[in-house]
């Protein structure tokens, strides 16, 4: 890519995350906790892109997400890239996939789910990546990871 075409300035250390929906990019944010950063973040907004149509990116210096955060954020924004830089560089890509459970990260919806009356953390088994169904693992009730809030 010539730098003609970088759309926000380079890092040296840190991670871009790339491909977000447009749409999803403050949730993403919001949910990473960006907001309350040490270290300079940039977002970048209705961006074209081949791949989703129009995306986000957000470019975090001297961060590098846990997989508890890359696990919350595939639920916001499933299929986004993580670029690991290193010295200007990148030095790994990651493409971010919802894993086979998600432990408390998402609120059941079944107000009389248990994790709703006790203090437990949710846990739900993903049972379609494509079409984005959870199941909670207490009560069985279905949900569409798109109309989830988000713990």
């Amino acid at each position: 890519m010539n730098k003609k075409e970088r759309l926000v300035a380079a890092i040296e250390n840190g991670t871009v995350i790339d491909h977000i929906p447009s749409a999803k990019t403050f949730q993403v944010v919001s949910l990473l906790g960006l907001e309350h950063s040490e270290t300079p973040v940039t977002i970048g907004y209705n961006y074209p892109s081949k791949k989703v149509g129009m995306k986000g990116i957000i470019k975090v210096s001297d961060k590098f997400f846990t997989n508890d955060e890359i696990s919350r954020l595939s639920v916001a924004a499933p299929n986004v890239v993580l670029n690991i830089i290193r010295d200007y560089e990148v030095v790994e890509k990651k493409t971010v996939e919802t894993p086979d459970e998600l432990h408390g990260i998402v609120k059941c919806n079944n107000p009389k789910c248990i994790t709703n009356n006790e203090p437990m953390k949710t846990i739900f088994h993903v049972v379609d990546k494509e079409h984005g169904l959870l199941r909670c693992h207490y009560c069985d009730k279905e949900q569409d990871i798109n109309k989830v809030e988000i713990l």
